[in-house]
């Protein structure tokens, strides 16, 4: 930010030491300290002319004593290397200016690193190289850069001491084999080698690189030393006679042992350091020869894990001597390995490794260095051991003095293995007090805390976490990346990295991915961001001081969105009834112990916040908390001047008076609520014409300025889904100190509530403002029920059952046909003409008529959905439940080995459940019956288990949370099983009670989990400063492990997606969807499918529809050896039996974030489609390609990028924001939003790059569309519940584009049952408009929550309105029977104005809109009186009598 504003070096340097010192000296620090540190911590080097690369090290006068004995209690040496790296890291500045990255470098575009091997060879000068001197060549491939300086000293010495041999090195890091200039030259130097070394390789497709080099020459190679990586890696190991060819199938001693640990849930490192700890026992069982070369191969790996340059050096004189036959009778001389404490405690300024944790903190109270206050906050730092030994610790001593210069004092243990729980509960847990020693833990090991790249262990992390209860902060030291490529990124951390060391720690309950730590190009040497390790240690010690700040002292910040910006929409969150859920929480904080001055009631709250609901839109209709001065506002705030490129000067146009930045809110107390600004540009059309998003405005930032540094919150709440803060411009993982969300939240904790469906989002949350996201439960769900016209032709259909086969059966279906036109049914169902005489029909034919009219009711009567909006603290009733648990039941459940009821009551009648759904499908009148019995019994089922184990108030009996065993014995005899009660005379009497009995017991468990109430717990820990339980997000119906709510949401690891049960789901959805359009277009094949890409639903799903797309294209994902999806090939076509289709991939915002490892999946797929040697009428995405190769001029490979999303950083085509603010002037308009927002490429052959601009592939590839797709995955949410969905569909886009004008066919893909359904979208949205905004079993639960119900209706007609501007796919009379609904009922209409009038007046403005665009044909009556309502609706806000 200072090199933008146009300092100088010299500047920045005096800026950094005024910020890290001047203003955050500890009082107690010695005057000798402080000059070390400043002299250690900022050091400045010009790496451009635009950008400078600080690096922390510190610089330490250590007291060395030498002792081989590593008891507790006795002094254990620390390498020289250790004290080496901090002397010379004290004295020199990080070097990684222009001339040095030219020397490092070469030309890779569009790769994550361009760093080279050259920079890590080192060839004997010619001095050394005498004339018949013996040359050894080793190279090696590791995962990270920190054995180089190791390796290179300990080559460099042998060089300068041996007399009799040389040696030469050539180090690769595995990201740099990608390139095609470093894989071939790894080829040359693997041909000249005799040694080859390996370390931690296991990416996929990079081990496979590996692999095809070193297999050929491993016969000649004279050693082949592989340390813990992928097994097919490992089985390159070769050292004599030792070889691990046949692991995995070999039953030596060794390999027994091995999967013995793997049996014990080690991973592959720790099982390794366990061999080498019970060596002696193993070599016991092997011949001699072979115990001699085992004996060597576990003494290398010793050598290996203790890392400094002397085990390095002695590790390559022994391997040299006892296997280079050109160096036999040699005197090698070498020394044996050194050894470290597998655990124990470092500090750089201490003399020793610690043990012991009290001889640890009996020195650091004795140090004369520093003072630290009695009451000091104490944060665990959790290390790689390996950094220690190899002496690349400079990024560990520069955290460690961040926080000592703010007061904290520290505790750093290490683990030399991967498994970190071990020293974090042994030196963190005080065991006589049964507490922990420390108030935060931040882990730099960026690993999970149990295992590493190859297998976790998360219950037995989260089992450690929860014992210490404290904060747990992950944070992020770049691996693959140098410090220079991370900051020029757009992407962020490299993609491999966010799978390994974010996504991974966030399943033990990890927050704060914080970039800590670089790496120098040159050296490869880790070193601390100065920036980044003062926002790292500001943030743990506020964590940490939640744990021992008085509650009556505690300041939180309670942040509500209004999203579109209108007064009817403050308090905006998914399925949350915002305002009555802060008054819960503010209850529940005042009864805990907080200062608040309590309003009445929720209503009070709202009343308070807006200050008056009725006042006029063009005044500060909201309560303003504070008025800020543009002085304060500058001073306060740091960045305000980078805004202006966007915003201007300030105050500007947003949240101000026209003087003063103006924050909207209400103190209460100690409790603020404030109402966060929105983006700023929805009501402009030309803003959201930009690729990419602006910045935050000014009023926004003053928002945050005033929350952290004048409100002085101790942490945030952002009360529900979702805000605009975490999709602020940055990096896309891995923020920097120029990323938005970064500098907007400060220092604050941030405690988030977020809809435990939503994952996806919450993982945006977690990672990209920093945020520790607490789940809440969505509202119960009911069946949709039939209404009106709907329910009178339920009727009638139960009366031709019984009736058809007398002469009253044709009258009957003439009623039923009547009906179902006047319900409008006659686009969704085959229906003869409404005069037709049925008497003139067969019996069979009238059966099928009345067949099709009821399965179309069964679907719209069956269809789930919530009612009302949730309220944070009240978990539904039992009895509320009841339709969410048949549902549950309704799902076979393989893994759980628990069969679905329906198929379980479809095997006691002799039926196969699928056969059922398919014959129901078409109609079938007999079928469609069956299949409502089967649901009517199952609900019964359900409904009398839950009777009988509920109270008569609704709510389960005390004494049954573990009701999976007491159940059965509770219920003893047979005729008290309640599901035995339902069944019992029914058809379904002899259904299995085995399998019953174990689908109940599993109900039970879901149901306890379901009424659990956790949420407002989860907040209270959370304000504590403990540790918030991590949990899985997702659908509770699919994955129940979702409930109880109030976990801290993780999403998945990204590299376990698809599944082979998504696949298999997938396959049968691509299979319905192909048949589907086959019908509707004479037979022929779609040739291309264009479709959307959402991160929740492959979260939910496991990855269904990212391998509908794979399917479509012909290709299977492969898992790896360790079940990690990252290798993809082509099915034959022979075997496909179709041509492959081509596909246009939108994949969300959230999506590409998540999931880019996955976009590289699919864009290798097409590729290898289209560079297929197959007919084009077999290959459409060949068939393309090829077409747009020529008429572009690019390679084939260029015309085929189909795999598209935003630009990083930037979110959603910004359809929805035109759409909901009435901010576009015609369909073209929005076009050109999604093409200018969507058009980035993903392109796997320059992974690096991130998200580049290709419009013109875009267009090319959309003109060629046959279907547009979407998956509804989820009965919670559906097409007219979010703008996202709208927002996505490009279907009048691909009309406008074709050359022939034709609509693509739109069809929704609905896996919200166990009965996968292929709609069109008009189906799909009359099927929403039937079963949401026109049902009132829907809008009265919504009317009940007031105030923001309301505002819900509103939302649902706006989101309409969405549809028909991008696909025109919305009926007529859905538009008419809402305003008769809505606008026509003068008690609904009153009833909407009193609750929310600014929501109501939007409404009413809809309908003009969606009348005045075209879309909707009534009459004139009507449009009068909508203008006369808004007029009214208007004066009424105005306050107009």
């Amino acid at each position: 930010w200072l090199f933008r504003r146009g300092a100088t070096p010299s500047e920045v340097t005096s800026r950094a030491r005024v910020t890290s010192t001047t203003l955050k000296p500890h009082h107690h620090e010695k005057p000798e300290r402080r000059r070390l540190r400043r002299r250690g911590l900022h050091q400045v080097s010009t790496m451009h002319s635009s950008m400078a690369t600080m690096r922390v090290s510190l610089s330490a006068a250590r007291t060395v004593r030498s002792a081989k004995d590593s008891r507790v209690g006795t002094a254990v040496r620390v390498p020289k290397s250790v004290i080496g790296s901090a002397r010379t890291g004290s004295r020199q500045a990080l070097q990684v200016g222009k001339s040095s990255a030219a020397a490092s470098r070469q030309t890779t575009v569009g790769m994550f690193t361009a760093t080279t091997p050259e920079l890590r060879r080192v060839k004997p000068t010619e001095e050394q190289r005498t004339v018949g001197k013996p040359v050894v060549k080793i190279v090696y491939v590791v995962l990270e850069a920190q054995y180089q300086a190791t390796l290179t000293a300990a080559v460099k010495n042998i060089n300068s001491k041996r007399t009799d041999f040389a040696v030469e090195v050539v180090g690769y890091l595995l990201e740099e084999l990608r390139s095609e200039d470093n894989y071939e030259q790894f080829k040359k130097d693997v041909a000249e080698a005799n040694i080859f070394i390996g370390s931690l390789i296991f990416i996929e497709e990079l081990a496979e690189k590996v692999k095809a080099v070193v297999e050929p020459r491993r016969p000649q190679l004279d050693a082949c030393l592989i340390f813990p990586s992928m097994p097919e890696v490992m089985r390159l190991n070769k050292l004599g006679s030792f070889s691990m060819a046949s692991l995995g199938q070999s039953k030596s001693a060794i390999a027994s042992f091995m999967k013995k640990q793997r049996q014990n849930n080690d991973g592959f490192e720790e099982a390794m350091l366990k061999l080498v700890r019970t060596l002696p026992k193993v070599l016991k069982y092997l011949p001699g020869d072979k115990a001699a070369d085992a004996k060597n191969f576990m003494s290398s790996l010793q050598y290996w894990l203790g890392g400094s340059p002397e085990n390095i050096e002695n590790f390559l004189v022994m391997i040299a001597g006892e296997y280079v036959p050109a160096l036999d009778g040699l005197d090698m001389n070498y020394k044996e390995p050194e050894t470290f404490p597998d655990t124990g405690i470092w500090h750089p300024l201490a003399p020793k490794f610690y043990e012991d944790v009290n001889e640890y903190l009996d020195w650091y109270d004795r140090r004369t260095d520093m003072k630290f206050a009695p009451d000091a906050p104490v944060v665990g730092v959790v290390l790689q051991r390996s950094h220690l030994v190899t002496g690349d610790a400079g990024h560990y001593e520069g955290f460690v003095s961040a926080l000592e210069s703010r007061g904290a004092k520290v505790i750093p243990c290490y683990a030399g293995g991967l498994d970190f729980s071990v020293p974090v509960k042994r030196f963190y847990f005080n065991e006589n007090i049964q507490a922990s020693r420390v108030d935060s833990i931040v882990s730099l090991t960026g690993f999970a805390l149990v295992g590493g790249p190859a297998r976790q262990d998360h219950p037995k992390a989260v089992a450690a976490l929860k014992k210490l209860n404290v904060p747990y902060l992950v944070s992020v030291p770049l691996v693959f990346q140098t410090t220079e490529e991370w900051t020029k990124s757009d992407l962020g951390v490299h993609p491999v990295q966010v799978a390994l060391q974010v996504a991974l720690p966030e399943l033990d309950g990890a927050i704060e991915p914080i970039v800590f730590a670089g790496r120098d190009g040159n050296s490869g040497k880790s070193h601390s961001l100065p920036d980044r390790i003062d926002q790292l240690a500001e943030r743990a010690i506020k964590w940490g001081n939640l744990r021992s700040k008085p509650k009556a002292e505690k300041k939180l910040c309670i942040t509500v969105f209004s999203f579109p910006p209108d007064k009817g929409n403050v308090g905006t969150a998914a399925y949350l009834n915002v305002f009555g859920s802060i008054f819960k929480v503010m209850q529940a904080l005042k009864k805990d112990g907080y200062n608040i001055d309590l309003p009445r009631n929720a209503d009070d709250l709202v009343e308070q916040v807006l200050k008056d609901k009725e006042a006029k839109i063009a005044s500060p209709e909201l309560n303003v908390a504070y008025r800020m001065p543009v002085s304060e506002y500058e001073e306060l705030t740091p960045y305000s001047g980078a805004l202006e490129e966007n915003w201007g000067k300030p105050p500007g146009n947003l949240n101000t008076d026209g003087v003063n930045m103006v924050v909207y809110g209400k103190q209460f107390g100690n409790v603020f609520v404030g109402v966060q600004p929105t983006f700023g540009y929805e009501g402009d059309p030309m803003r959201l014409l930009f690729s990419k998003s602006a910045s935050p405005h000014h009023g926004f930032a003053a928002y945050y300025t005033y929350v952290e540094k004048i409100f002085k919150a101790d942490a945030v709440l952002h009360f529900g889904t979702h805000g605009s803060l975490e999709f602020m411009p940055g990096k896309q993982v891995g923020m920097s100190g120029d990323c938005y969300p970064d500098t907007l939240i400060g220092n604050l904790p941030n405690l988030y509530y977020y809809a435990a469906n939503n994952p996806s989002e919450a993982t945006i949350a977690k990672r990209r403002s920093y945020a520790n996201t607490i789940s809440y439960l969505t509202p119960p769900a009911e069946n949709a029920g039939l209404y009106k016209g709907l329910k009178e032709l339920s009727e009638l259909i139960s009366s031709y059952q019984s009736l058809k086969d007398t002469g009253r059966g044709p009258s009957i279906v003439g009623t039923i046909v009547a009906t179902s036109y006047q319900c409008n049914l006659d686009r969704d169902v085959e229906l003869p003409a409404e005069d037709a005489d049925m008497n003139l029909l067969a019996p069979e034919e009238r059966d099928k008529i009345v067949g099709r009219v009821y399965s179309k009711l069964m679907e719209i009567e069956s269809r789930l959905l919530p009612t009302g909006l949730h309220v944070v603290g009240e978990p539904p009733s039992a009895e509320e439940a009841v339709a969410t648990l048949v549902n549950i039941a309704s799902i076979d459940r393989e893994e759980e080995e628990i069969e679905g009821l329906p198929s379980i009551l479809a095997k006691s009648i002799g039926r196969d459940i699928e056969d059922i759904y398919r014959k129901n499908d078409v109609g079938e009148l007999e079928e469609v019956a069956l299949l409502q019995d089967i649901t009517l019994m199952a609900r019964s089922c359900v409904s009398e288990f839950v009777r009988r184990i509920t109270t008569a108030d609704g709510r389960v009996k005390n004494g049954l949370e573990d009701l999976q065993t007491k159940l059965l014995s509770s219920f003893g005899v047979k005729k008290l099983k309640p599901w035995t009660k339902a069944l019992k005379g029914s058809k379904f009497e002899a259904a299995d009670g085995e399998k019953l009995e174990k689908l109940f017991a599993y109900l039970q468990f879901c149901l306890v989990q379901v009424v659990k109430d956790n949420e407002l717990g989860g907040l209270v820990s959370a304000l504590q400063g403990e540790y918030v339980l991590p949990g899985p997000g997702g659908d509770p119906i699919r994955n129940p492990n979702v409930l109880p709510t109030g976990k801290n949401i993780h999403a998945l690891d990204p590299q376990a997606i698809p599944t082979q049960a998504a696949l298999q789901s997938a396959s049968v959805v691509v299979e319905r969807l192909i048949e589907r359009q086959r019908q509707e277009n004479g037979g022929a094949y779609p040739e291309t499918i264009a479709l959307v890409l959402w991160g929740t639903d492959n979260i939910k799903t496991y990855g269904e529809s990212l391998a509908q797309v794979m399917l479509m294209v012909g290709a299977v994902p492969k898992p790896d050896a360790l079940g990690r999806v990252n290798k993809i090939e082509l099915i034959p076509l022979e075997k496909l039996g179709r041509p492959r289709i081509d596909v246009v991939v939108n994949c969300s915002g959230v999506f590409r974030d998540l999931f880019i490892n996955q976009m590289n999946l699919l864009d290798r797929a097409v590729k290898m489609a289209a560079e297929a040697d197959e007919p084009p009428e077999m290959n459409f995405v060949r068939k393309h390609a090829m077409a747009q190769a020529e008429e572009l001029g690019i390679s084939l490979r260029a015309a085929a990028s189909r795999v598209y999303s935003n630009a990083s950083g930037s979110y959603s085509s910004n359809v929805n924001l035109a759409v909901e603010n009435s901010s576009w002037n015609d369909e073209q308009q929005l076009q050109d939003m999604y093409l200018s927002r969507k058009s980035f490429a993903f392109n796997s052959d320059t992974p690096g790059a991130g998200m580049e601009e290709n419009r013109q592939v875009f267009e090319s590839a959309l003109k060629t569309v046959d279907v547009t797709f979407q998956n509804l995955d989820s009965s919670e949410i559906s097409l007219t519940d979010v703008s996202h969905y709208f927002d996505s569909d490009p279907t009048n886009l691909v009309q406008g584009l074709r050359e022939d004008g034709k609509k693509p066919t739109s069809f929704i893909a609905d896996t919200t049952t166990a009965n996968a359904q292929v709609r069109t979208l008009s189906e799909t949205t009359r099927l929403d408009a039937r079963t949401k905004l026109l049902n009132p079993k829907w809008y009265e639960g919504m009317m009940s929550s007031g105030y923001e119900g309301a505002r819900e209706i509103q939302k649902r007609l706006t989101n309409t309105l969405g549809w028909s501007a991008t696909s025109g796919q919305v009926d007529n009379w859905v538009y008419e029977e809402a305003n008769d609904t809505f606008i026509n009922d003068p008690e609904m209409q009153k009833r909407l104005m009193e609750t929310n009038p600014n929501s109501f007046r939007k409404m009413v403005a809809t309908f003009l809109e969606a009348n005045g665009r075209g879309y909707w044909d009534t009459s004139e009556e009507n449009l009068n009186k909508l203008r006369e309502l808004y007029q009214e609706v208007e004066d009424k806000i105005e306050g107009v009598e």
